[in-house]
């Protein structure tokens, strides 16, 4: 489906695709804790890498797993079944409580049902300026003024300290008794959740240690502001640029956390790049992301899974396009993109730059194809465009009378055929039913171009993806064959518009877009791929390199991957025109292998596959205890 791009910056880091047997249990006399700040806290994308490796963690360590997390009251009572602790930990967590440290044991409600720790973090606030003050003094911390998620990312890391601390004093007094482990592991994700680190080296506690950065902070500031961010990193000055960026404080907690770990690991070889230049050390081991592919697997159905949701699709095309214009929905082709409102990191500028190039093509060869673009992110909103609304009302309604006619006509036409009579379809339907039904179809229409953005914006003036769609020139013209729709929101079935999950609407779709500028890993492709759907990366993705380097093939099953590094923007943007040009040229049959292709080919990236990385950490981490 695409021109290949050959990789020029190879990574000298270990294959992240090492294939172990992820089943071995892991030693008996380990434990292993896993600290992040998103365990039952979903904030971004690390509650779903956490929450996702869960069953693979729990099948390896067993009862010898625990993951700790912060206290929110508000999110806790959905995410936990509380559960008195027992043994060795019941004893820690009474001796932390008696410090002044409560602390909530439970299991997370989430396939695995693993163990969990929630710590109030909060009650150390008492301690912020003390603790700030260690920080800076002792491992170069740096804190310009107050911010209250670092606050809590400090008052969090020394409970989790405390915490770890306990646990291995306890430990220490059972030294001997078979029911208690001997080595401990802990693993921190991110800078939020990491802080307990360089206090533990410090403090020279006997506990292994492994901190995953899944992005670096100065890296995602950099890249937004620009291109070609993996060219310039070289000369990329950590420090002061993270000054420029107001984010000093992110970035040296990040930095120490990275030096402090026994192991230190990143999802890619693009973003250890990135942590080599900014952080300055170079990861021991990649730990790619993966998904539990069998929580999408739906079988043969899959197919069919489609079939009925684009009808989903179809029918929120009529109701957004066809009061202004119709097209032939059997020739209508759904691509989109989605994620945070990041356009240029995302590359929701590059698709809208290659869609501008895609309709001047559509209309020179006059495929007789539409092909209809969405937008998917989230950003403030005052409310559903009321056209959009008021139209997929007068869609339902006109429905609603169509499906009233033919219940009406179906059973007179009846009556009229086993009495041998002709057939007279003017005389079968009432005058009323005639007069609502124009009159319906006429409140339907309208003269107005649909919108391009299914929302009112707090501010359309200056909203990136507004700005570009208005440069490249898609407005939804009834002679334009590409045509896009902004959807500031992500979909829920609670939607007017919609109705259906994400997931459902990723289903119906012939292709995801994921051109990124910047990603460290980047799952929307990947849940392409699960849920049957192909899909586009680029090589400045994690998931992108990843792919490039471990699944050559690739383009030939359904997973293109664009060349944007040491290209421009322009080259870039007209190799993507040229790729979805030629997906647009396949025939249905062709689309159909390629879904086919695709889903079982997502088995790849299932955790069982790429999580022995993980266990490769962690054995080298055990190496450290004691």
């Amino acid at each position: 489906m695409a021109l290949q791009i050959p990789n020029r910056h190879a990574s000298p880091l270990p294959a992240s695709g090492v294939q172990l047997s992820t089943a071995e249990p892991a030693p008996a006399d380990a434990f292993l804790f896993e600290v992040a700040w998103e365990v039952c806290n979903q904030v971004g994308g690390i509650y779903q890498v956490v929450r996702s490796k869960v069953p693979l963690m729990a099948s390896r360590w067993r009862d010898r797993y625990c993951l700790i997390g912060p206290l929110v009251e508000s999110k806790a009572h959905l995410e936990i079944e509380e559960s008195p602790p027992t043994g060795w930990l019941a004893s820690a967590l009474e001796a932390v409580h008696r410090a002044g440290l409560p602390v909530r044991h439970g299991h997370w409600l989430i396939e695995g049902r693993p163990r969990v720790l929630l710590v109030d973090h909060a009650q150390l606030a008492g301690t912020l300026d003390e603790l700030r003050h260690l920080l800076r003094v002792g491992h170069g911390v740096s804190f310009p003024g107050r911010d209250p998620l670092i606050d809590a990312a400090v008052t969090f890391g020394d409970a989790v300290r405390r915490l770890l601390q306990a646990v291995q004093a306890e430990l220490a007094r059972q030294q001997g008794r078979n029911q208690a482990p001997r080595r401990l592991l802990a693993h921190f994700h991110e800078w939020q959740g990491g802080l307990a680190l360089p206090v533990m080296r410090r403090a020279k506690l006997p506990i292994g240690s492994i901190f995953t950065t899944h992005a670096t902070v100065v890296g995602r500031y950099v890249a937004s502001s620009g291109d070609d961010f993996y060219d310039r990193l070289s000369q990329i000055d950590a420090g002061p640029t993270a000054d420029r960026y107001g984010v000093h404080a992110q970035h040296s907690i990040e930095r120490a956390c990275a030096h402090a770990a026994h192991v230190f690991t990143t999802v890619s070889p693009i973003t250890a790049e990135e942590c080599t230049a900014l952080l300055g050390r170079t990861p021991d081991v990649i730990t790619p992301n993966g998904l539990n592919i069998s929580r999408f697997n739906v079988g043969h159905d899959f197919q069919t899974f489609h079939a009925h949701f684009k009808e989903r699709l179809h029918n929120f095309s009529m109701g957004y396009f066809f009061p202004n214009q119709s097209f032939d929905l059997d020739r209508t082709l759904y691509m989109f993109s989605s994620g945070r409102f990041e356009p240029h990191n995302k590359g929701f500028d590059l698709c809208l730059e290659a869609l501008r190039e895609l309709n001047v093509q559509l209309k020179a060869t006059r495929l007789g194809l539409t092909v209809v673009f969405f937008i998917v992110t989230a950003r403030p909103t005052r409310s559903l465009h009321p056209l959009v609304l008021e139209k997929r009302g007068m869609l339902n309604e006109l429905t609603e009378v169509c499906e009233k006619i033919m219940s009406r006509l179906g059973e007179e036409l009846s009556r009229r055929a086993a009495a041998g009579e002709r057939l007279h379809l003017d005389d079968l339907i009432e005058e009323y039913w005639q007069l609502r039904y124009r009159r319906t179809q006429a409140a339907f229409r309208m003269e107005s171009l649909p919108p391009i953005v299914t929302h009112i914006l707090e501010d359309d003036q200056h909203d990136a993806v507004l700005m570009k769609l208005r440069s490249v020139g898609l407005f939804n013209r009834p002679e334009d064959p590409v045509k896009v729709v902004y959807h500031p929101e992500f979909i829920t079935p609670v939607s007017p518009l919609w109705g259906i999950e994400y997931e459902q609407f990723v289903r119906g779709c012939h292709l995801g877009l994921f051109p990124s500028a910047y990603e460290p890993w980047g799952y929307t492709p990947l849940e392409c791929m699960a849920l049957g759907t192909p899909a586009l990366s680029s090589d400045l993705a994690g998931f992108g390199r990843y792919v490039m380097e471990n699944l050559p093939d690739h383009e030939s099953w359904g997973l293109s991957v664009l060349g944007r590094r040491g290209r421009s923007f322009s080259e870039a943007a007209s190799d993507l025109a040229g790729r979805l040009f030629q997906f647009c040229t396949l025939s249905r049959r062709d689309r159909v292998e390629l879904r086919n292709s695709v889903e079982r080919r997502s088995w790849e990236f299932d955790w069982a596959k790429v999580g022995g990385a993980y266990q490769v950490a962690h054995e080298r981490a055990l190496e450290h205890c004691g």
